[in-house]
Order: structure tokens, then C-alpha cells, then sequence
């Protein structure tokens, strides 16, 4: 009868070390069949700076062009926006380099199909239509960045305007129609978060949280997304972490991503290109997990959300094998809780499927 008791407490101790939930946290399968190839008509990709989906669940991939120009003769160039079908088949591809402007990184789908577009190396974002046919607006002026003299060489001011420099990441909020832009992607950019209504104008703004001990730790805001109850998680990529705030740009907490080199970094550069560098939320309603790319790794994290812990994670480290991923860059989730990765310098999409 002791023996007995004392396996039951056991049981319970094991249950109450146990994170809460753990064994509800989603697990994930490549699904090798997705995208569809030959993509198009032969089309090649350069690296895929970012990506979005829709409420059809059509993934929209941000393509750079940056190929080897070899290549081309075995392949057509893939335009800058390519459009695949839930089964991975292309609906289309659309845009022009020029406009859309340098080092593409981040896309958002309203609730309309409209879709907007955020190059980095500019100071502007865009609206076109879903079929990528019209612009339907642009918030900053082409071939001027919000700094000392309009210039990319100039000191960046962070101003009250709806003016960008270097803007990295964007998201809508849904309720009011609000727009909410992670500005600065690089040193020398700006380093703040903005807002403006669902018009283009300037509202508010607010930059990363520092305290003394983290001051001199440069503020790059590298993603932005919003959670459905209404908080607002930016990856502080030089820190390696994701900033929490309220909408009105109130700090909440950190929530710290580490990693641990598996090689010595005697001789080599270690830990330099971040652990918090894009993120998605799951697709429950509560959002109950973030999946963060982590690029030292080159893993994504799984996180609950609430608590920041780092439940599990998936993918097969760096490498050009199948699962493997080379300087992930891009992340989304469909409805249905499936699993998108966008590699800048593996130049692909990667599915990774819920296991039900």
C-alpha cells in the first residue's frame, strides 16, 4: 500500500513540475510537397525578405530578385510579389522593383484583400489592391527618408510625422483600422514605433524600452505584430528579446530568447545575428503560443505566450537540406495553425504542417 501511495505522489509531483499544458503544445511535419515546382513558368526567386497570409489562407512571398544571374538561363525572374494558393500553386505574381523600393521585408493582408508592402531600404509603406494591379496608398514620400536632410546620409530624427527611415515591419489593427509601423530597421534609421490612423496620419509614437544597465544596446525595432487582446510585440533584435506594450506605447515586460552555441566561438563571431528576429502568433483565438525565429540557432522557438517560456521548437538548424534553413528571414501562420518559413539566403518557403 506504500508502494502504491508513493507512485502516486510521484505521478503528481512529475505533473505539477510539468509546465501547464505542455502536452498540448503543438507539434509540426514538413510537408515536402509544398510549394508546388516548378513555380510558374520556371520562375527562380532571389532571397524572400518576408511574407503574409490571407484569410483564404493564400501566402504572399516578398521576393527580392537578388539571383545569381547565371541562373537565368535556365530559369525566368520571379516577380517581386508572388501569390501561392493554400496548395502551395501560384495565383500570381506582380509588382514593379522600382516602386516598391529596396530590400522588401514585410507584407500585411486587410480584411479587404488589400495588401500592404514595407521596403526597408526606403522611407514610405504601400497599399495596392490584392491583385496588385493598383496602388492604393502610399504613407511617406518617395526618395526622402525622415532625417537631417531628407536623405539616407542624414541623422535620423524620429519625428512626429508620418515619414519613415529604414521602416522594417507593419500590422493593422482590426477594431480601429490603425496602423502600426516598426521604424528602423538598421543603425543609422530611426528606432521608434508609429502609429497612424486608417487615413495615414500621424498619431503617436514611441520608441524601445531602455533602463540605464541596457541603454548603449541599439534600439532596432526588427518586427511588429499585434495580439488579439490588444498588446503590441516588437522584436528588439539587438537584444535578444520581444518587447511587450499597450497600445498607447506603455512598456509591459521583456520576453528574453536565448540560445547556446553548439561549436566553440573561440576565433569566429558568435551570437550576432539575433535570437528574436521575426514572430507569428498561433491561430487560436487566444494566440496561446508565438513561434519566433531565432536566427542564431536557425531554429523557431516555440513560446508560451503568456509566460515567455520556451516550450519546444522545430526545424533542422542551418543547412540546405529539406527542413534545414538558411538565414530565416520570414514567418506566418494560416488558419488553420500550419506553419510558413521565408529564407532570405536559402531564397524559399518552407511548410511546416500542424499534427492534429
Amino acid at each position: 500500500m506504500r508502494d502504491h501511495a508513493h507512485v502516486v505522489i510521484v505521478i503528481l509531483l512529475c505533473l505539477l513540475a510539468t509546465p501547464l499544458g505542455l502536452a498540448q503544445v503543438p507539434q509540426f511535419q514538413l510537408e515536402l510537397g509544398w510549394p508546388q515546382i516548378p513555380m510558374a513558368d520556371n520562375w527562380l526567386t532571389g532571397g524572400i525578405g518576408g511574407m503574409c497570409i490571407d484569410s483564404r489562407d493564400h501566402v504572399f512571398l516578398l521576393n527580392r530578385q537578388n539571383i545569381v544571374a547565371d541562373d537565368l538561363d535556365g530559369a525566368r525572374l520571379a516577380p517581386p510579389v508572388i501569390e501561392l494558393d493554400a496548395e502551395g500553386a501560384v495565383v500570381r505574381g506582380w509588382g514593379d522593383a522600382e516602386l516598391l523600393g529596396p530590400r522588401l521585408h514585410d507584407c500585411h493582408v486587410e480584411t479587404d484583400g488589400s495588401i500592404w508592402i514595407v521596403a526597408a531600404g526606403t522611407g514610405y509603406i504601400q497599399k495596392y489592391s490584392a491583385d496588385g494591379s493598383e496602388l492604393l496608398m502610399q504613407i511617406g514620400k518617395s526618395g526622402t527618408f525622415d532625417s537631417s536632410d531628407g536623405s539616407r546620409q542624414g541623422q535620423a530624427l524620429n519625428s512626429e510625422t508620418a515619414q519613415f527611415f529604414l521602416p522594417s515591419s507593419l500590422d493593422v489593427d482590426i477594431n480601429t483600422g490603425e496602423i502600426y509601423v516598426a521604424d528602423g530597421e538598421l543603425p543609422g534609421g530611426n528606432s521608434r514605433i508609429a502609429v497612424l490612423n486608417r487615413d495615414g496620419e500621424f498619431l503617436r509614437q514611441w520608441s524601445l524600452f531602455r533602463t540605464n544597465s541596457d541603454r548603449d544596446i541599439t534600439a532596432l525595432p526588427h518586427c511588429l505584430r499585434l495580439s488579439n487582446d490588444g498588446l503590441v510585440y516588437v522584436c528588439d533584435r539587438e537584444a535578444d528579446r520581444i518587447q511587450v506594450f499597450d497600445q498607447q506605447g506603455n512598456f509591459i515586460k521583456n520576453i528574453f530568447v536565448s540560445f547556446a552555441p553548439l561549436s566553440p566561438i573561440e576565433g569566429r563571431n558568435s551570437g550576432s545575428r539575433g535570437t528574436a528576429v521575426v514572430l507569428a502568433f498561433s491561430s487560436d483565438v487566444a494566440q496561446r503560443y508565438m513561434y519566433v525565429i531565432n536566427q542564431n540557432s536557425v531554429m523557431i522557438d516555440v513560446l508560451e505566450r503568456d509566460s515567455g517560456q520556451v516550450v519546444s521548437r522545430f526545424g533542422g538548424g542551418p543547412g540546405r537540406y529539406r527542413g534545414q534553413f538558411t538565414l530565416p528571414h520570414g514567418i506566418g501562420v494560416d488558419s488553420k495553425g500550419n506553419v510558413y518559413i521565408a529564407e532570405q539566403e536559402g531564397r524559399r518557403v518552407q511548410k511546416y504542417a500542424i499534427e492534429n
